[in-house]
């Protein structure tokens, strides 16, 4: 066993380089150069060297492993609003301090069949809603790692663990994968399995993964069983998208500009109600978030975290048939953008309106991402470039069901980019 400040070097090492953690990891273990328990050591190291300041995790507690399969070995973290047996299960907030989980999550469980040993668990923002998380950025403490899934993100991205579980319900995975420089991936809406996750709104609550690289992501796809699939090179950029910060603008027309010498890249007209999704979607957030978590407003008030509780007052007064229009809107644009996929498989928006904003009062804005989370489409961000050292993702969204091609083609984009 190597000492603690080799340990650490190399975790230092191996985190920087263009090869994922999780590539590095199973390359580790397959050409037996490194045991399990010494990739588990280094992540370990990693999070004792640095997690004082980032405060990515709620809990660390190497879970023994469960079984052997593709995954055996390989380290992860869960958001904190996973059921996990005998961890720390305490959805972001101090009400649940010291709360235990009595069993797996689905996901959780399924992962731990496969050989990956669950590590611990990472910060959420209080119940996955807007009241921020204490985790910093790793990349510039002072700024907001994004939400609700801060610590999966920064756990990642600080090189403390190969992968780890997050969910969206408007943009809570792609959002801090572009913070925090690394990939996030929403696979279509119900592919992950949801049993024994906290919910917040149903209709849009979406497990999902982070890595470091899309191609440690769709390492990570296949081997917890999905097939590898082929991509077509047709690229859609829409004509209207949210306004974006002007770092993100220039970041994102030169990306757009250096995909089109590798692929066919066209300007796509999205449906004409599609500008609505971004109030769609937080108005189904808030009238189904405001039930699931009104029995906890009425027993512990603004404890449950001040924007929670706001969010709660404001969605109980959304009448039925607001939320049985917003639903059907939603079901129109769905089929009509399904129609648009056929033409151009993949659409490229920024994954953020910006770089990770200052402060950590507030998580950042998910309005580039609530509309896909909204219609179900499997999102993936990939990290583009840096504006003063702060990362910035682009989101690439494929039609229903593409989750494999899409994996496939963040890996091609990243080359390219990489190049």
């Amino acid at each position: 066993m190597r000492s603690r400040g080799e340990g650490v070097v190399m975790a230092e090492r191996f985190s920087a380089t263009k090869r994922g953690l999780l590539r590095q990891f199973i390359h580790w273990l397959d050409s037996k150069a490194r045991s399990r328990e010494e990739l588990i050591a280094l992540c370990l190291e990693r999070i004792a060297a640095r997690d004082a300041q980032l405060k990515a995790w709620v809990e660390v507690s190497p879970q023994p492993e469960l079984n052997r399969g593709p995954l055996t070995g390989i380290p992860f973290g869960a958001k904190d609003i996973f059921e996990t047996l005998n961890l720390a299960t305490e959805y972001g907030s101090p009400l649940y301090a010291g709360r235990k989980g009595s069993s797996d999550a689905a996901l959780v469980a399924h992962l731990r069949e496969l050989g990956a040993v669950l590590l611990g668990k990472t910060q959420t923002t209080a119940f996955a809603y807007l009241d921020a998380a204490p985790t910093h950025n790793p990349h510039d403490p002072s700024r907001t790692p994004g939400g609700s899934s801060s610590g999966s993100a920064v756990a990642v991205a600080a090189g403390m663990v190969p992968f780890a579980l997050g969910t969206q319900t408007l943009g809570s995975i792609i959002r801090p994968a572009s913070f925090c420089g690394v990939v996030g991936f929403k696979p279509t809406y119900g592919s992950l399995p949801l049993g024994g996750v906290l919910p917040f709104a149903p209709s849009l609550d979406t497990a999902g993964l982070f890595t470091q690289t899309a191609d440690d992501m769709r390492l990570l796809w296949t081997r917890i069983g999905n097939k590898n699939a082929i991509p077509k090179p047709w690229l859609g950029v829409p004509t209207v998208m949210p306004p974006v910060e002007p770092q993100m603008e220039i970041a994102f027309r030169t990306t757009v500009e250096r995909l089109s010498l590798s692929y066919q890249v066209n300007v796509v007209e999205l449906p004409q109600d599609f500008p609505q999704m971004t109030g769609t979607a937080r108005l189904i957030a808030a009238y189904e978030g405001a039930r699931t978590h009104a029995p906890r407003h009425r027993e512990y008030g603004e404890r449950i975290g001040r924007k929670l509780a706001q969010l709660v007052e404001e969605g109980l007064r959304i009448t039925v048939s607001e939320y049985h229009a917003a639903l059907a809107l939603i079901a129109d644009v769905k089929r009509e953008t399904r129609r648009l996929f056929h033409e151009y498989p993949f659409l490229l928006t920024p994954a953020a309106p910006g770089p990770a904003p200052e402060g950590l009062e507030s998580t950042g804005d998910p309005v580039m991402n609530c509309a896909w989370t909204a219609l179900g489409f499997p999102v993936i961000s990939v990290p583009m470039s840096a504006h003063n050292g702060l990362p910035m993702g682009l989101q690439i969204v494929a039609d229903l069901g593409c989750d494999s091609e899409l994996v496939t083609l963040a890996v091609h984009i990243e080359s390219t980019l990489n190049d």
